[in-house]
């Protein structure tokens, strides 16, 4: 089992229920297919940094979430399949990165915080 982030921008046009169905969707999709969440974080509706499909926003949302290599492919077709979805990143994380966002999720000081003042 690998640990993922996944960043998917939805059309914005979704309603908020839509929204919520669309991530309810993917996440069930991971799960059944031997993933496990992590954590989910909805951001909402941001400004793009280039037009797509002539829209200038987007709905974004991250995911992180532990799955086997050969799964990615999987959840990519899904993706590309589903009208909703304008992009999708996958990255790969590190064990330095899981332990990042695990102190970032708890509020413990990350140490970025540090040698920025300092």
């Amino acid at each position: 089992m690998n640990n993922y982030e996944l960043m998917v921008i939805f059309t914005p046009v979704l309603s908020e229920e839509d929204f919520k169905t669309a991530q309810k969707k993917f996440t069930t999709f991971i799960t059944d297919n031997g993933g496990q969440i992590v954590h989910t974080n909805p951001w909402g509706l941001k400004s793009l940094a280039y037009p797509i499909q002539k829209k200038t926003t987007g709905l974004y949302w991250v995911l992180e979430y532990n799955a086997p290599s050969s799964f990615n492919e999987q959840l990519k077709i899904q993706l590309l399949r589903d009208e909703n979805v304008l992009r999708h990143m996958f990255t790969v994380l590190d064990k330095y990165a899981v332990e990042y966002n695990g102190r970032k999720r708890s509020g413990v000081p990350t140490g970025v915080e540090k040698a920025v003042e300092g």
